[in-house]
């Protein structure tokens, strides 16, 4: 089951009071809901290819109203033969579109959003519940690259959920694509604070478990790779500081300082340790200790004294 359905199955079984159902049934037909005319009149039709959605649409719906309703499945072969979930309800649909907001004082359907339904934040929290439920999906909290979204089909309705979703400081966003328009977060915060908006609490806390552990892990394999990178480093210098010693052995007339030969001493006896490493091991050898930047500049001045070498040999050649 992918983490969308998980959150949705969750969000299925929560128990809200009648305000907070009328948002989220308005929530639920603003999205995946259609009028239709006939010979017997208007009749209110909800869609769904989600049986977790659809189960949660009767349910809200017998909380509310005594009125009939038809419940029917098809295969659809659009969306790969899933079973299509269709609700129809022929009776007071007239009432309905009126208490649940859907169609404004224009006579445009699925618009709008009367501020009575989402006047309290419980309801706010429970139309946004409504709207993931009816066309969210969230990426698998394994993955990095953090999205959740609700598609909705016209800019005012995916704007509207945009400016309930800011009342909790979600930091939403909206986007044209293929299908309409869509409200999306993009900040793993951002997602974990929506899943605790609109109720998915076991969503959440595996959302955050699942997001710890892995940048727990992508930060341990940033300071083994940086641990490597440093070490490679280190080597290098170190391979590069055996070659100046050598060529100074080989070519000069002089004898090097007594701070040079103390550093050639310690290069040669520990080929692979760092300049850190050389310092603390010093004090074994010279009964005090050289610090990193001395020594480091100690290799300085035998690199240049091996380039000078170097240039001369060329010269005299």
């Amino acid at each position: 089951m992918s983490f969308a359905k998980e959150v949705k199955k969750e969000l299925q079984s929560l128990k809200h009071l009648n305000c907070c159902n009328k948002a989220e049934l308005s929530a639920l037909l603003h999205i995946n809901g259609s009028i239709e005319k006939n010979n017997h009149g208007i009749s209110i039709v909800f869609q769904t290819t989600n049986n977790t959605v659809v189960r949660r649409f009767v349910y809200l719906y017998k909380q509310l109203y005594d009125y009939d309703y038809t419940l029917m499945q098809k295969k659809v072969k659009q969306f790969k033969n899933k079973e299509q979930f269709i609700v129809k309800i022929n009776e007071s649909a007239d009432v309905l579109m009126n208490e649940l907001s859907l169609i404004n004082k224009d006579a445009m359907f699925f618009q709008d959003v009367d501020q009575k339904i989402i006047d309290t934040e419980c309801c706010k929290k429970a139309y946004l519940r409504g709207a993931f439920l009816a066309s969210g999906s969230v990426n698998s909290p394994k993955t990095s690259a953090y999205h959740l979204e609700i598609q909705s089909y016209s800019e005012e309705h995916a704007k509207v959920i945009q400016k309930l979703a800011d009342e909790f400081n979600l930091n939403a966003k909206v986007s044209k694509n293929k299908r309409g328009y869509i409200t999306y977060l993009k900040e793993a915060e951002r997602i974990a604070d929506f899943l605790r908006v609109v109720g998915a609490n076991n969503a959440l806390f595996e959302f955050e478990d699942t997001r710890i552990k892995r940048d727990f892990k992508n930060s341990i394999n940033r300071v083994i790779n940086c641990d490597i990178a440093n070490e490679k480093k280190a080597m290098d210098a170190a391979n590069e500081q055996l070659k100046n010693i050598s060529i100074i052995e080989q070519y000069s007339d002089k004898k090097p300082s007594k701070s040079m030969e103390e550093a050639i001493f310690l290069r040669k006896k520990y080929p692979e340790a760092s300049l850190l490493e050389l310092s603390y091991v010093s004090v074994e050898h010279f009964d005090k200790q050289i610090s990193k930047s001395a020594l480091n500049h100690r290799f300085r001045a035998i690199k240049d004294l091996a380039n000078k070498i170097r240039i001369s040999e060329v010269h005299h050649d």
